[in-house]
């Protein structure tokens, strides 16, 4: 007979409070994606969404709901859930509050390879669609691989803080070359990659939505790698101690770190800080085990950036991009994060 292992009663609360926590978000979202649906330059009422749901709307009602605001919407759920477990990811392997793929280069690295991507080749054919997050994850991967050699050191490793601070560094330095590249671009270009450099989910067709939906089958992995996640945060030398082979899972986490990103921000633009704020929030709702941090980080990060997406489109015509609306609230709270770890 297979003993049973003992679940202590702060253990057993622990997990109600999560699926208490996950309930609220999941109904959130829901309450949100409705009024959003009727969010927009063309207004739709409760009713006329639900007829257009079933069948029974006119054409107009139809082509706006199914072909622009649900692809859009379904869009800004998976960014938001790529972004904040990427975050979750990164601030796992570095044990540092400020790791986020926007903060640390990732972001940047994938935005400039889709940049000269659209300003030479047109982004609206389907092999065009399907090839931005290919070339986007290479972009990030090629990032994430001088931010990881700059970082590390013989016998040693990379040192999370070396990784933070050689990501901002580089950060800053692709974030300077896009600038320069923008300047010689055509006032058409210019426009469009002003915009989506600014975080507008501009992916707003059935076409992103399937190139951004098979780099999502890398969750069910990070999720399934939630204990490893645990035993990084408890430090290197216990690590090592409980046989973990710190720097192959640190590559390995590390890139599909990457990979989540990048696949974001081929559609979503340069979305930062749902990396950064999501993780933070669902620690301090659940506590700092992974198992229930990742798929909670995930479900906030879907609600921040639906709503904030929503928000853009209700506030003024034309929109303000949904990367504006985060950082509106992000910024703020990576000025506490600072403050708080300077005390």
């Amino acid at each position: 007979m297979t003993k049973q292992p003992f679940v202590t009663k702060q253990q057993l609360q622990k997990a109600k409070r999560a699926k208490i926590v996950a309930a609220t978000l999941i109904f959130l979202i829901i309450t949100v994606f409705f009024i959003s649906l009727n969010t927009g330059y063309i207004r739709l009422a409760p009713g006329e969404v639900m007829a257009a749901l079933i069948g029974q709307g006119t054409a107009q009602q139809t082509l706006i709901l199914f072909d622009f605001r649900l692809p859009r919407m379904i869009i800004a759920l998976f960014v938001g859930m790529g972004l904040a477990i990427s975050g979750t990811i990164l601030q796992g392997i570095v044990r540092n509050p400020l790791a986020d793929p926007g903060i640390i280069g990732i972001n940047a690295g994938a935005s400039l390879t889709v940049m000269l991507f659209v300003s030479f080749f047109s982004a609206a054919s389907t092999v065009s669609i399907l090839l931005m997050p290919i070339l986007a994850f290479g972009g990030a991967a090629g990032a994430a691989v001088v931010i990881y050699l700059l970082s590390y050191k013989r016998a040693q490793g990379a040192s999370p803080m070396r990784i933070v601070i050689t990501g901002v560094a580089v950060a800053a330095g692709i974030n300077a070359l896009m600038i320069v590249l923008t300047l010689k671009l055509n006032p058409e270009n210019y426009q469009f990659l002003a915009t989506w450099l600014a975080g507008s989910i501009w992916g707003a067709n059935w076409q992103f939505v399937l190139a951004i939906l098979p780099w999502l089958v890398l969750l069910p992995y990070v999720y399934a790698k939630s204990l490893t996640l645990n035993i990084l945060h408890l430090g290197e030398e216990t690590s090592i101690g409980l046989g973990t082979n710190l720097e192959r899972e640190r590559r390995v986490l590390f890139g599909a770190a990457v990979a989540l990103a990048a696949a974001s921000v081929s559609v979503s633009g340069g979305i930062g800080f749902v990396g950064l704020v999501a993780p933070h929030l669902t620690r301090r709702l659940v506590g700092e085990k992974h198992e229930y941090v990742i798929p909670i980080a995930g479900l906030t990060g879907a609600l921040l950036l639906l709503t904030a997406d929503m928000i853009g489109r209700m506030i003024k015509q034309p929109e303000i991009p949904a990367g504006i609306i985060v950082a509106v609230i992000g910024a703020p709270y990576f000025l506490y994060l600072l403050a708080k770890i300077k005390d």
